[in-house]
C-alpha cells in the first residue's frame, strides 16, 4: 500500500517530506545501479585513457537536456547536476580501472 502523497495533493510537511523522502530512496538505488555500470565500463574499456570520453559525456548531457525539457524541469538545474554526476562517475570509473588492472 502507497501512502505517499501526490505532491499537488500534499496539504502538510508530513507528506511533502514522505514523498522526498520515498523519492531519494528511489534515487539512490538509481544511482547504485548506474555506478554498477560505471564499474563495467572500467571493467571493459581497454585503456586508462578511454576512461574519460569527452564524446560520450556530451552526449549525455544532450540527451538529458531532451528529458529534462519534456519532464518540464529546469533544463540548466539538471545540467548542473549531471555535471557534477558525470565528473564524479569519471572519478569512480577510473578508480575502478585502476583497482581491475592491479589484482
Amino acid at each position: 500500500m502507497n501512502d505517499i502523497t501526490d505532491p499537488a495533493d500534499c496539504t502538510a510537511m508530513t507528506q511533502v517530506r514522505a514523498g522526498v523522502d520515498q523519492v531519494d530512496r528511489q534515487l539512490v538505488a538509481l544511482l547504485s545501479r548506474r555506478f554498477e555500470y560505471m564499474d563495467a565500463a572500467a571493467r571493459i574499456k581497454p585503456t586508462r585513457e578511454a576512461v574519460r570520453d569527452e564524446w560520450r559525456k556530451a552526449d549525455v548531457k544532450a540527451k538529458v537536456d531532451v528529458a529534462a525539457a519534456a519532464a518540464g524541469i529546469d533544463c540548466e538545474l539538471v545540467a548542473r547536476l549531471y555535471e557534477d554526476l558525470i565528473e564524479t562517475s569519471i572519478a569512480h570509473e577510473m578508480e575502478r580501472w585502476e583497482a581491475v588492472r592491479r589484482t
